[in-house]
């Protein structure tokens, strides 16, 4: 665990807690990587069987970067720039980037339940969540352009998925808060309920999902997620191979049994 970080586990759910309320649980480099390390061990943990991504507090989900908290560096020759050529770039990659193919890449799903602001990266990383869960109270902030910078963590290339060209263009020029309604209206999240229903509502569809074929959903979500990235023949061909592998499974198994035996499934996970 990492003071940033809370991991708590019920139900076959893995709950990860963003824990710095103050600092509206921006994130510092540490627990960042605490949280990259959580998502590939739930991803593994058989035990596990979908998570939950939400922030402390009812003010903020995540606020993107701790931009206080120095990255730690190698030490520079004499002369040396203090921010040489590639400096940011290298960050972007191996900091942010990496977080959010993280929970893209997570072999269980991902549901975000954002509690509060979702700003910059952290936008991004609630979008890359599998199903998205809104208080009425919160907002989504895409601050690049207010900055002056060009939107990371992966943005534009989800952002773009989610809503097309345009209107990605359009969120991402103007800078606007995205509120509840129109974060709904536009597919971003899978609903907006109260505030105080989002840990309830977020982790009732963690369940549904726990109780699931998790192999199953596994293969899906990397079906969905390379779908606008791949040729016609290149997807159809992953599509059989996925249906091979998953039919190997206890899971494909019992739900053809429950279906000839007419009866619940009771799936195990594997």
């Amino acid at each position: 665990m990492s003071s940033g970080l809370r991991i708590d586990d019920v139900d076959g759910v893995r709950t990860l807690t963003l824990d710095r309320p103050d600092v509206h649980n921006a994130l510092d480099w540490s627990t960042r990587e605490a949280l990259v390390a959580a998502l590939a061990d739930a991803g593994a943990d058989l035990a596990v069987r979908a998570v939950v991504l939400t922030g402390s507090g009812d003010r903020a989900f995540c606020t993107g970067a701790d931009l206080r908290v120095p990255l730690p560096a190698l030490p520079k020759p004499d002369g040396a720039p203090d921010h040489a050529q590639g400096d940011v770039a290298r960050g972007i990659a191996t900091g942010w980037q990496r977080l959010v193919t993280a929970v893209l890449d997570c072999e269980k799903p991902v549901v975000a339940a954002i509690n509060g602001t979702a700003a910059g990266a952290g936008m991004h990383l609630a979008l890359a969540c599998d199903v998205v869960v809104m208080a009425d109270t919160a907002k989504l902030v895409p601050v690049f352009v207010r900055r002056g910078i060009a939107p990371d963590a992966a943005g534009a290339y989800l952002l773009t998925r989610l809503v097309g060209p345009q209107v990605a263009k359009r969120i991402y020029l103007f800078g606007d808060d995205i509120a509840p309604a129109e974060a709904d209206r536009l597919g971003l999240v899978a609903c907006v309920v109260p505030a105080a229903e989002v840990p309830a509502t977020a982790m009732a569809l963690a369940r549904r999902l726990a109780a699931g074929p998790t192999r199953t959903l596994a293969i899906t979500k990397r079906l969905v997620n390379r779908a606008l990235d791949t040729d016609r023949d290149t997807a159809l061909v992953e599509e059989a191979w996925a249906q091979e592998l998953v039919m190997t499974t206890e899971d494909a198994q019992e739900g053809i049994r429950a279906f000839i035996e007419r009866r619940e499934t009771q799936f195990k996970g594997w």
